[in-house]
């Protein structure tokens, strides 16, 4: 302290420590960061949607051809917050499980301080909204811990989601460090990616009013485009004259456009079709509209997103804020694969072993990107999506980490509409925007010791295109796929799960003459192969890579049973709020009994529980004057109800759930003060997932589970809800993992 203590004021000589302060010109920072987007879906890297924004954006900066990211979602958010690797930081797949390995947390450490941690002590303030989905989902209950919550890590405001994915009408939404109910409905017109822009506008709104001199990081992570494509139906169907020539032809024509705009060289070639995928004019033609639809959904919701990113631009137009901000826009890995080869109109039937037949899609397709559906295009159109680059998200080739980056600041950037062909890697952006403000990277952060960055700026090229490429090595790894690039060369392995590593084909490609790694060159060059491939060895070492692990369902299923351990009994109070799907009571292929304590005063109706949403869950209920449960899988519901009136006077409704041992069949039996009142039988069940959405007591508040209008609140007292599980879950690991992997 400056200043004196003595007796009294008047010996005494105040001291008031200066704030910290920015460095001069340091920018404000946007990056929106979109959600399996494809390198070629902008329309200023090829594609016909309509993304006018980001196309503004492209011809007031830069565009670069080379940016790399890790092939899944939580990994890249992991090093683009931190600038390391995500294995180093302990985020080397997903935040849905911890493997036991340093690498494998699922959880960013303490060690990697975030960006919004480093700018921080230089006077930023920091907002995010969207999806956050790095820090274990086991943490994200009602009672944390909060240390990996946007709050616990820098931010010092947060609205948006804590999972990989989110109903976009009724999104399991979060307030800083409260679970909160929707401010709409689909009924009301409400959208998540339209209410995050509203919040965006709001914060910087109220920032510029209290702060105006001091810059902040906005970090917009909107939905789009992860399943399920939710957006306006209008929008929706206007695609589909767009789309009804095909993903051959579509490929062809986003070639030729980015050969235009020198997106990539004019001798790139369009590799062979992805594994497994047909040629468009092998399928019917009820086959074509039902796969031209779901791209039309995918269209619509990037489509719908950009629109709300031009208000957000708007807006910093208005304040006089747009000149010195500095906006990134970009997406976390390429276009998913996860629709399989039909893609879905809703997936959550399908991964319970329900199936969805074509003539069930065809019956559905003016229901797609509705309420009530969890749409995913086929693979055919992730492949198009990801034109000209071999393979989809989760794989090393470029399909899945190549991806585009649009970078415009006027105030700084002189450039308009160039292109960067830079390699460039998500562990690189925080170096970047140091590099750009002004700073170092802290030595501590919190108490604690900081790892060093591991990414490289790559600043340089924003202001000169013949800035140096890349000094530094970069390797890739996910689920078993392998990759290394290095000075214009890439290494790069395919690992088909369940076989030996060993047995993996590495292949070898000079980038800086095959953009769309077409000429495999390990036969002609086998010395420089095994040099990036004992390089790549030596990198996983060094940053936790290892022990490589390609078991999807192991992993969800031994987190969950490690999670919840022996407990066997959930007691849910009234006034509890909601209960994220992860932490909630895991019911799959399980015999179990759900009963709740109640007051009745008589005609009561209303939800008990209810788990879930319109496409997938659960619930136990009272309409009618009867108690009824129903079933809801992939919106197929089976619903038993009680043969008989529900007494005013009676204490404990509920319902016991058993499997027959025949297949997935199981009874329900419904039980009223602990008496039979009611039984029937569900040929389906959860076996691999519950929902995505979480479970409520009282009311049920995202889109329905059963045959009510939601929230359909519990009109009598309901004091608690207890829910008892038998040990007899015997899951299906693969399956698990499949379905799993559908919501990354």
């Amino acid at each position: 302290m400056a200043g004196r203590i003595g007796r009294t004021v008047a010996d005494s000589v105040p001291d008031w420590p200066e704030p910290p302060k920015a460095p001069k010109g340091a920018p404000n920072i946007l990056v929106v960061l979109f959600d399996d987007v494809g390198f070629s879906d902008f329309g200023c890297y090829g594609s016909p949607i309509r993304t006018p924004t980001i196309d503004r954006l492209a011809a007031e900066g830069l565009r670069y051809a080379g940016f790399h990211t890790t092939a899944m979602c939580s990994t890249t958010r992991a090093a683009l917050l931190t600038g390391r690797n995500h294995h180093s930081v302990g985020v080397g797949c997903l935040a849905n499980f911890d493997s036991g390995y340093p690498g494998y947390r699922g959880k960013i450490a303490k060690e990697a301080g975030t960006l919004p941690e480093m700018l921080r002590p230089h006077g930023y303030r920091n907002y995010m909204l969207g999806k956050w989905h790095v820090t274990n989902l086991t943490e994200t209950g009602p009672s944390g811990p909060f240390d990996g919550w946007p709050l616990g890590r820098g931010f010092d405001r947060f609205y948006g989601f804590m999972d990989a994915e989110t109903d976009q009408y009724a999104p399991e939404l979060v307030r800083d460090n409260t679970p909160i109910t929707p401010p709409g409905t689909y009924a009301t017109g409400y959208h998540l990616t339209e209410d995050l822009t509203d919040q965006a506008i709001r914060y910087i709104a109220d920032h510029a009013a209290d702060a105006p001199e001091t810059p902040w990081l906005l970090w917009f992570a909107p939905g789009a485009c992860h399943a399920p494509h939710q957006a306006p139906a209008d929008l929706i169907r206007s695609y589909d004259p767009v789309f009804e020539h095909g993903w051959d032809v579509e490929r062809e024509q986003r070639l030729a456009r980015q050969k235009a705009m020198g997106i990539v060289p004019p001798d790139t070639r369009l590799p062979p079709r992805n594994d497994g995928i047909r040629a468009w004019d092998s399928y019917s033609d009820d086959e074509r509209r039902v796969f031209t639809r779901l791209q039309s959904a995918f269209a619509a919701m990037l489509d719908h997103t950009d629109r709300q990113l031009a208000r957000l631009v708007d807006f910093l137009e208005t304040a006089g804020l747009r000149d010195d901000t500095l906006i990134l826009v970009l997406s976390d890995n390429g276009a998913s694969q996860e629709g399989g080869p039909l893609g879905f109109v809703n997936a959550m039937g399908p991964f319970n072993f329900r199936g969805e037949p074509m003539e069930e899609k065809l019956s559905r397709i003016d229901d797609i990107g509705g309420p009530d559906t969890h749409s995913n295009f086929p693979q055919g159109w992730a492949m198009a999506s990801n034109t000209p680059l071999r393979r989809y998200k989760q794989n090393t080739h470029g399909g899945g980490i190549r991806d585009p980056l649009v970078i415009s600041w006027p105030n700084r950037l002189a450039a308009r509409g160039e292109v960067r062909p830079h390699f460039a890697h998500a562990c690189d952006l925080v170096p970047t925007l140091l590099d750009l403000i002004g700073i170092e990277p802290p030595a501590i952060v919190n108490g604690v010791s900081q790892m060093p960055l591991e990414g490289e700026s790559f600043a340089a090229s924003l202001t000169d295109p013949a800035a140096p490429p890349r000094s530094k090595a970069q390797y890739f790894e996910m689920f078993g796929h392998r990759g290394l690039w290095k000075e214009g060369w890439k290494a790069v392995a395919f690992h088909p799960p369940g076989l030996p590593f060993d047995d993996d084909k590495w292949e070898l490609f000079h980038l800086e003459d095959d953009f769309s790694e077409t000429d495999d060159l390990a036969g002609k060059a086998p010395e420089k192969l095994a040099a990036l491939v004992a390089e790549w060895w030596a990198a996983a070492e060094a940053h936790k890579v290892l022990p490589l692990d390609d078991r999807f369902g192991p992993r969800f299923a031994e987190n969950s049973a490690r999670f919840h351990g022996a407990r066997r009994r959930f007691v849910f109070h009234a006034g509890m709020g909601h209960l994220p799907t992860d932490v909630a009571p895991d019911v799959r292929a399980r015999t179990y009994r759900i009963e709740a304590d109640v007051r009745l005063k008589g005609g009561d109706e209303g939800v008990l529980l209810a788990h879930g949403d319109a496409t997938s869950g659960y619930s136990l209920y009272l309409k009618d004057g009867r108690l009824h449960h129903t079933l809801n899988i992939g919106g197929q519901k089976t619903t038993v109800s009680s043969d008989r009136a529900v007494p005013a006077a009676a204490t404990r409704l509920g319902v016991v759930s058993r499997a027959t041992g025949e297949g997935l069949n199981r009874t329900f039996t419904l039980t009223v003060d602990g008496e039979p009142a009611g039984e029937g039988l569900a040929t389906t069940g959860f076996v691999t997932l519950i929902s995505w959405s979480g479970l409520d007591i009282g009311l049920d508040r995202g889109s329905p589970v059963a045959d009510y209008a939601a929230p359909f609140s519990f009109t009598g007292t309901l004091r608690k809800v207890t829910v008892v599980m038998d040990a007899d879950q015997t899951l299906d690991g693969d399956a698990v993992g499949e379905a799993e992997m559908a919501r990354q």
